[in-house]
């Protein structure tokens, strides 16, 4: 019995190590004043080699666009749209059209109007990385950036 157990175990941990959850972006914010009533918010994506996110704008039928959701708070408000540097673009057969996307990495920023104290600008973002054989599902990441 005592074998049965250890080789189903063995079996269950080989399954474990080589499974692998593909991470291939990772995100990084923070905050740069401008004046005592303005701050910009940075939102950066490091993408591994080989892989892509897509920009903010992307026809109908296309991929999943890169998206960004502010929570509403008392202490900023938004000051106009999210930006994003010039993306690469390129005919992809996947979706049959031509897509806007990052390499390597990309910076967005979000201007935000100071209101009160020191505020923190919370809220999600949703993207979608592919390389050139697959996509890897929509994924959502909150975050949470002081101003100082």
């Amino acid at each position: 019995m005592k074998k049965v157990l250890l080789a189903s175990l063995a079996v269950l941990f080989s399954t474990l190590v080589n499974a692998q959850i593909l991470k291939p972006v990772k995100w990084a914010y923070a905050s740069k004043r401008l004046s005592k009533t303005e701050a910009v918010v940075l939102i950066k994506a490091t993408i591994e080699d080989g892989w892509h996110i897509y920009s903010q704008n992307v026809a109908d039928g296309g991929p999943i666009a890169t998206s960004f959701t502010f929570s509403p708070a008392k202490t900023y408000s938004l000051k106009g749209k999210t930006v994003e540097p010039a993306p690469v673009s390129k005919f992809e057969k996947t979706f049959n059209m031509n897509v806007k996307y990052f390499e390597k990495s990309v910076i967005f920023q979000q201007r935000v109007v100071l209101k009160a104290g020191q505020p923190v600008i919370k809220g999600k973002l949703e993207y979608m990385a592919c390389n050139d054989s697959k996509c890897l599902p929509p994924e959502e990441v909150e975050f949470s950036v002081p101003v100082k």
